[in-house]
């Protein structure tokens, strides 16, 4: 079975994707990348007065404060019942030590995107970790949002996983579990990259197996502690439902009901609210083309992992969030890697090559800094 180190710019072990120069590479993209978010709210603090805590306090950062300082009933509708304990745990361990929310969540975040960057490194190469780190919504992985923390723990779980270091996979799958519902599908694409791989008896594969038993657990006792709290085994869908209208719905419907989203003149009072959308439209079929991508290449574990995903998202009443969801879809990166580093031999070919990936690259910075002026000014930004 093709290993998806192997579809890389160069293969795992390298010298240029692991040694020190794409080391390097990596920690110098991380300090570009965070210092332009960081431009961008500097700007905005010198031209509108804009405080920190205002700029990084925004959507879902407020209920992740609140869950921190109050628990899961500071809400009184149950609506913070829709997000892990993990990441708001730690929020209130910093609040504890005396460190704003504002400032360990994004202390936290920044963190575990360079933690989430040095696993990509490891799984696709230097110019992967570059991708994700120049991504769009970029953004989110430097505000206390739960993007950075499941990355860090997800990415690195499947590297551990490739290396057959089932302990170690099952530990950080664990820690990704208690931080997005995301977790759950990462259990599925670990099981289908042991069922998968070739080389395994069935007891191997049994053993293997078992070890997701962990992280599953993790889900599971999240489920029951809301059971505790509610009486009911549906408190998390409930709360999905009532806050963000993910209600379950036909893939075809769900398109239906995002068209109105983005069609010109939507939402005049929020004029970039359907440009959101529009991108929404747009990662739902980077999503399936990775898939198919991944399918393409007999990355059955990666194309499960990414089209699940696109599946659940596509079950929701509309396209909501999957801007985000970009930032997990680790195979992407990788594809976008191998595309850039292609080497065509053509002459012509290798100049349209490199002027596409300079404007690639161009678009994907400007996008970010826009992502970021949404989110420090307070426009939804997905």
């Amino acid at each position: 079975m093709m290993r998806l180190a192997e579809l890389a710019p160069v293969r795992l072990g390298a010298p240029p994707a692991s040694g020190p120069g794409g080391g390097r590479l990596v920690v110098q993209a991380w300090l570009a990348s965070r210092g332009l978010i960081a431009l961008v709210a500097v700007l905005l603090a010198l031209r509108e007065g804009r405080s920190f805590t205002d700029m990084v306090s925004n959507w879902d950062v407020q209920h992740f404060s609140r869950l921190a300082e109050g628990g899961y009933f500071a809400e009184p509708d149950g609506i913070l019942m829709a997000f892990f304990p993990g990441l708001p745990l730690l929020l209130a361990a910093s609040l504890a030590l005396g460190v704003p929310i504002a400032v360990g969540g994004v202390v936290l975040s920044l963190t575990c995107s360079a933690l989430a960057a040095a696993a990509l490194l490891r799984l696709g190469g230097p110019w992967a970790a570059v991708a994700w780190l120049f991504a769009p919504p970029a953004v989110f992985t430097a505000v206390p949002y739960t993007e950075s923390l499941f990355c860090a723990a997800a990415f690195w779980a499947w590297e551990r996983a490739r290396a057959d270091r089932w302990a170690a996979a099952a530990l950080l799958t664990a820690a990704a579990c208690s931080v997005r519902v995301s977790g759950l599908f990462l259990i599925g694409a670990l099981a289908v990259m042991i069922l998968t791989s070739r080389g395994l008896d069935a007891p191997g594969r049994l053993r293997r197996l078992a070890w997701l038993a962990l992280p599953a657990a993790v889900i599971g006792a999240f489920a029951t502690y809301l059971h505790g709290l509610t009486g009911s085994w549906t408190a998390w869908y409930t709360a999905q439902s009532t806050g963000w209208v993910r209600e379950l719905t036909t893939p075809w419907q769900s398109f239906l009901n995002t068209i109105p989203a983005i069609v010109p003149g939507a939402y005049a009072d929020h004029p970039w609210w359907a440009a959101v959308f529009r991108a929404e439209m747009v990662s739902m079929a980077v999503g399936l083309g990775v898939t198919l991508w991944c399918l393409r290449h007999r990355l059955w574990a990666e194309a499960s992992w990414v089209g699940v995903q696109v599946l659940a998202f596509s079950l929701s009443y509309w396209f909501f969030s999957v801007n985000r969801a970009t930032l997990l879809w680790f195979p992407l990166w990788i594809m976008l890697a191998r595309w850039g580093t292609w080497q065509p031999e053509r002459p012509v070919t290798a100049r349209l090559h490199r002027a596409s990936v300079v404007t690639a690259f161009v678009l994907s910075t400007v996008l970010l800094l826009w992502w970021c002026w949404l989110f420090f000014t307070g426009h939804w930004a997905s």
